[in-house]
Parts: C-alpha cells; structure tokens; sequence
C-alpha cells in the first residue's frame, strides 16, 4: 500500500502495555503513512500499569517502527505524560533523533505550535495521584469490558458501542472538565502569543478556534488509541483530524493473521528489548 505523506503527525494516550491500546490498529495506520516529523503526546507506554506484565507482540511492534523511524533520521519527539512520567527525568536528553522533553514550540511557517500533554490541567493529578491511579485502573477494566460486550454484538450483527464515551458524555461534571480543560489551556496560550495549543490527555479528539476578549487560538487534542483512535496529521500548512475508525481503506487492509497476543513475562520481555536494541545497533553499524 502507497505511503501517504505526512508533514507532522501528532500521537498521544496510546498507553501501550494495557489491554485497552489498540496497538494493531496503530500499527496498520503507521505503516500507512510517511511522516517528516513525528511527535509522540505523551502516555505512550503506560508505565502505571506497567506491572500486570501484559505486552503483545503487537505493542512490541509498534515501538520497533518509531525506533526504525528513529534510524532513519526522523525526528521523533517524546513529550512526557502522566502515565510515562518516570521519563520526565529525562526530559531534555537525546539519542539519534530521538528526544524526551516536557513540552515544546515549534514553528508552522509564520505561526507558533505549543504541544504538551496537559495532566498539568488535571488537579487530580496534582493533589491526589493515587485516585487518579486508580481511576485508571477502573477505566482500564472498563474497556476490557467494553471489547467484551462488542465481540458480542459484533456475534449479533450489530454496531461497536463505547461504554466510556456514553458516560463521559453523559456525566455533567465531565463535560464541564473537557471543556475547562480546552479553556485553561486557550487562555494561556492566547497570553503567550503561541497561535496553535496541541494536548492530548483527555482522550477527547478535537479541532476548534477559541476566541477570548485577549485573541483567538486554534486548540487541538489528537485524542487517543484506547477509545477513539485518533491522530492529528499536518501537512501543506494545514492540519486535520485523522480517525482510523472513518479511514475504510485501512480498516479493510488485510490484518496478519500469523500475528498472536499473548502475555510475556518479565524475563521474556527485558531479553525481546535487547534483541531489538542489538538488531537496531548492527544495523546502524553496516550502514
């Protein structure tokens, strides 16, 4: 299949190591397109969660692509998150064209992007980490349940249905926290001159002009790969809101049907890590 090419693609909330990450899916838009510049929103791997030791070659697959990307030359940005966060220590360091950092401005032609994963917003996050923890625990079986009840349906002849969409959209205090997130993080913006506010977090994919009595900023979100499967693509000045859900040529790719899930063990994992990392190091050592 053709690659199609992409200026900047945007990823966050693919929480990687959970039964909720849609890692496949991930992996066929991936292979699907040819970015220039690939910045990952944080909560890639979700390091929370990390213990339960579940790790499909799927998710292995996922990260053996952008570090491919990374061997190439392309710049591959790691903005940490809250579930990613033992990365923070490392914000600021490079390898390649790999770098970790906390937030970051890049310039689109004559405009100002300032990307960052926006927990910063949650005040959970801030004053109480250990219900925030285990909320996403709870979310976590949630949707472990949720793809449970769609295999079902699906048995039945009937459409996908998301469990945690209906409740967020259906829960006045989480409505008013989506939109008082996007707000918070408009208004900095607007006061920092940046024309362009990019988050993730919120698994809320999002495109949209916020205007105050102070200016005007464009807020983005690039959603999720747990619920929505969403990125955010620019390209040729503009930006868009992909979804994997409404992309039928991909979804009717042919998937692997070699390809197995299957929980690794500790020991199992650290040794695939490091026959990755070897395979990458020779490769880089023949060219």
């Amino acid at each position: 299949m053709k690659k199609r090419p992409v200026d900047i693609v945007v990823i966050s909330d693919v929480h990687l190591g959970t039964y909720g990450c849609h890692a496949k899916e991930l992996l066929k838009y991936l292979k699907s397109i040819k970015p220039k510049e690939v910045i990952l929103n944080g909560d890639i791997v979700d390091i929370w969660q990390f213990s339960k030791r579940y790790w499909p070659k799927s998710h292995m697959k996922v990260i053996k692509l952008l570090l491919e990307w990374v061997a190439k030359g392309i710049p591959v940005h790691y903005i940490t998150g809250n579930h990613d966060e033992l990365l923070r220590k490392f914000s600021g360091n490079s390898m390649g064209s790999l770098n970790i950092v906390n937030k970051m401005v890049i310039p689109l032609e004559d405009k100002k992007a300032w990307i960052f994963h926006g927990d910063v917003f949650d005040v959970t996050m801030q004053h109480s980490k250990w219900v925030a923890k285990l909320g996403a625990k709870g979310y976590d079986f949630l949707i472990l349940l949720n793809r449970a009840i769609n295999f079902i349906s699906k048995k039945m002849g009937k459409g996908p249905i998301s469990m945690s969409k209906k409740i967020k959209n259906g829960v006045k205090s989480a409505v008013k926290f989506i939109n008082d997130f996007e707000q918070i993080a408009a208004d900095i913006a607007i006061e920092n001159g940046y024309d362009y506010v990019i988050c993730g977090h919120i698994h809320q994919p999002e495109i949209r002009n916020i205007k105050t009595d102070k200016g005007e900023v464009v807020y983005l979100n690039s959603g999720d790969w747990i619920e929505n499967l969403t990125a955010l693509e620019y390209h040729n000045g503009h930006w868009k809101l992909y979804s994997y859900l409404e992309d039928q040529l991909t979804i009717d790719h042919k998937e692997d049907s070699k390809e197995e899930t299957y929980v690794l063990e500790k020991a199992e994992l650290f040794q695939s890590l490091l026959e990755e990392f070897r395979i990458s190091g020779m490769t880089q050592q023949s060219k």
